[in-house]
């Protein structure tokens, strides 16, 4: 262990741990010992605290024992000289730098200045994490970059944001280099920053990083199923599954050498582009801990070699950046070049499955004008058309790949893409029409990741673009008359007409005996997985987490129990579940993950059920928030009563029939239920209530079963009158 990086280690942990204890100070004078503290929406508490003790940190007074315990952990300041063959007083000096930073950013909440500020975000809300975490669970986010200071010039800043945008590596950024940061560069040159496309400033004093730790630690507890205070089993979760790494830009700071020293306990190792020394045996990171010296051209390469970390890069033959970190990019109206859809002009998208002899595979085409020969601002009609043909390839598989052309189209930067079938709207900027992006490029894009994405049951793929307004017109009626041919033969689909259901485990990684069973009538738990699209995952990949499960002998039709499913679930449960009702919550229900859209909870007071979803963070009639419910419904468990659903489920005619169906839903978040408000309406129609929309209470009523039951019965909801529920 290099003495200048223990030295410059000890001494940041000695003066973040004094700074940590003298805002304490400060704020218990201000505000008193029992003044509330948190990180706002989220279960967790303090995470990484309560990752790594199990201390549960709600009030002020609550910091005291963490503080003095991390004063224990201090090792003694250096003096001239300090040679460590081993690197334990360093990583405990880390560990405590690890705590009081995230005391310290905690009271910013309590006494400011506040840690949201500008285009610094803060602390992740349980419903970031949620969403963002599981990219790191499925694979979409091979793992995250924590960015110290800053590049030596704004042009050298976009191109390592760039770079590790194309790898689908996160960005998370804080501290500063002489008084600049690394995401006050990107602002300054308009790159647009947030989760949405994976370029997240924490803030800018490096105590900031405490954010990406604690993303880490959470990712451990919520998908991982890690106890708090399992802190082996957390630093492990995290070496083996978070590849993260800092990557350090500028002059290190003791400060910067204190917190590289936590991160190296959740094996996250430091590469820096200055001259610093390095530490290269292995031991604690996957390899060397900390590596110095690396040019702009090599370190981002570098730290993903270092870290372990396996990027899949595919190379798509356009002239502007691609990746799913472009995914959350906006083209606004100023920026756009070249407009298409949106209603100024029509704008469709068909995927048509065809004979293996129909197919020219590799054939794009453009028939009408393009970027290069209309002027900014134009308006264009477009249609695309992609013809698929492949020894595998089905007729109910065409939706899945077509829904797949909003995401294709929005990795390339400068591209936007938005709605489905006939009401797609995309643009194109002016910055993505100047590096040589061009219609004919969708072409490229489209091939490449359909015979990638969809290599099972696509053989041949060929594209046509058309912006001619007059065969646009033509082909629009085609393809309107395939979609209502498809919308036709999804309703007939029901759970009757087929023999085969789906199963998903993709969710077992933190909830090992979890098994979420896909049914026509029964979308997947977290709302994206619909049993076209198990099926069609089935045949990609064959050997996934989307298995095949033969219905078998109806046990019971009503309560919708399959001994197929059962045996099934049975064998994949690890032995703990025999018996499933896919349409009860009340009997013997689906067990939940932790990944679910919603939570159904009973209502005894009203007969009835409420449901919340993620993104409600209020009171509930049952009197649990959301993040509450989920710590009691997720983990793998059968909760009668309770249950994690995916939004769309509500809507459906299997929904809980077995307990009395839509009309038990007696409150709803008012934001859920006018998403859904169509499909209720139109299922209220069809059990004979036209009116059961505006049966349905929701937090604007009240948040408390004596405030919403003189509005039920006002209402005259039909739950009041039915059998009792438990």
């Amino acid at each position: 262990m290099s003495k200048i990086i223990a030295a410059g280690a000890i001494r940041g942990a000695h003066a973040i741990v004094a700074r940590a204890e003298a805002k304490l100070r400060e704020a218990m004078d201000a505000k008193g010992p029992n003044e509330p503290v948190e990180f706002p929406n989220t279960g967790y508490y303090l995470p990484v605290i309560y990752g790594l003790t199990g201390v549960k940190v709600q009030k002020l007074s609550d910091m005291e024992p963490v503080l003095a315990h991390a004063k224990e952990l201090l090792p003694a300041v250096p003096k001239d000289r300090l040679w460590t063959p081993y690197l334990g007083a360093t990583l405990d000096a880390g560990m405590a730098t690890l705590f009081a930073e995230e005391i310290h950013e905690a009271l910013r909440y309590v006494i400011g200045p506040p840690p949201a500020e500008g285009i610094w975000l803060g602390a992740a809300t349980d419903v970031i994490l949620r969403e963002r975490g599981i990219e790191f669970v499925d694979g979409r986010a091979p793992g995250f970059a924590a960015v110290v200071g800053a590049a030596p010039d704004n042009e050298t800043a976009v191109k390592l944001a760039r770079e590790m945008q194309q790898k689908s590596l996160y960005i998370f950024m804080a501290g500063q280099t002489s008084g600049k940061s690394f995401a006050e560069q990107l602002a300054e040159e308009g790159v647009q920053l947030g989760w949405e496309t994976r370029l997240v400033p924490f803030g800018k004093e490096v105590y900031s990083q405490i954010y990406s730790v604690g993303f880490a630690t959470r990712a451990a507890m919520s998908f991982g199923g890690v106890q708090p205070g399992d802190y082996k089993k957390i630093l492990r979760y995290n070496m083996n599954r978070v590849f993260a790494f800092v990557m350090a830009l500028g002059e290190v700071t003791d400060n910067w050498y204190a917190t590289a020293a936590g991160a190296i306990s959740y094996g996250f190792p430091t590469i820096a582009d200055t001259n610093i020394p390095q530490i290269l045996p292995t031991g604690v990171c996957t390899y060397e801990h900390v590596v110095s010296n690396v040019p702009h051209d090599k370190i981002v390469s570098k730290s993903c070699e270092v870290r372990g970390l396996k990027i899949v890069i595919t190379e798509v033959p356009i002239p502007v950046a691609f990746g799913p970190a472009f995914e959350g990019e906006a083209v606004r109206k100023a920026d756009t070049y070249v407009e298409m859809g949106g209603g100024r002009s029509q704008c469709f998208e068909l995927v048509v499955s065809k004979p293996m002899e129909e197919v020219e595979d590799g054939k794009i085409e453009v028939i009408g004008p393009d970027l290069d020969t209309v002027p900014e601002g134009s308006v264009l009609p477009l249609g695309i058309m992609v013809d698929v043909a492949g020894r595998k390839m089905q007729e109910d598989f065409e939706p899945v790949l077509e829904r797949r052309i909003h995401y294709f189209l929005n990795y390339a930067e400068g591209a936007w893409h938005t709605a489905q079938r006939d009401i797609a709207w995309v643009r194109i900027s002016k910055k993505g029409q100047k590096a040589g992006l061009r219609i004919k490029h969708f072409g490229d894009i489209l091939y490449a990741k359909f015979k990638q994405e969809f290599m099972s049951v696509v053989d041949k793929v060929s594209v046509t673009l058309v912006t001619d307004t007059e065969l646009v017109k033509e082909k629009i009626k085609v393809a309107r008359e395939r979609y209502n041919a498809r919308d036709a033969r999804l309703r007939t689909l029901t759970d009757e007409a087929v023999d085969t259901f789906y199963s998903c485990t993709l969710c077992q990684s933190f909830a090992p005996n979890h098994v979420c069973t896909v049914a026509p009538e029964r979308v997947g738990l977290c709302g994206a997985v619909s049993w076209l699209d198990a099926k069609a995952a089935f045949e990609i990949t064959p050997t996934g987490p989307n298995q095949p499960i033969t219905k078998g002998e109806i046990l019971d039709d009503i309560k919708g129990q399959y001994r197929g499913v059962n045996e099934f679930t049975y064998t994949n449960s690890r032995g703990t579940l025999e018996k499933v009702n896919l349409y009860s919550m009340m009997e013997n229900p689906m067990t939940s993950c932790g990944c679910f859209e919603a939570i159904m909870a009973v209502l005894p007071e009203a007969n009835g059920i409420m449901i919340v979803n993620r993104e409600y963070a209020g009171e509930t009639p049952c009197g649990m928030k959301f993040s509450t419910l989920a710590g009691t419904v997720g983990g793998g468990l059968q909760t009668p009563g309770f249950m994690g659903i995916g939004k769309t489920y509500i809507v459906s005619k299997k929904f809980i029939k077995a307990d009395g169906g839509l009309k038990r839903v007696v409150w709803l978040p008012s934001d859920l239920k006018e998403f859904l408000k169509e499909a209720i309406v139109e299922r209220g129609n069809e059990l004979g209530i036209p009116n059961f929309f505006d049966m349905i209470a929701d937090e604007k009523v009240g948040t408390t079963p004596d405030a919403i039951l003189p509005f039920l019965e006002e209402k005259g909801h039909p739950a009041l009158a039915m059998d009792p529920i438990m």
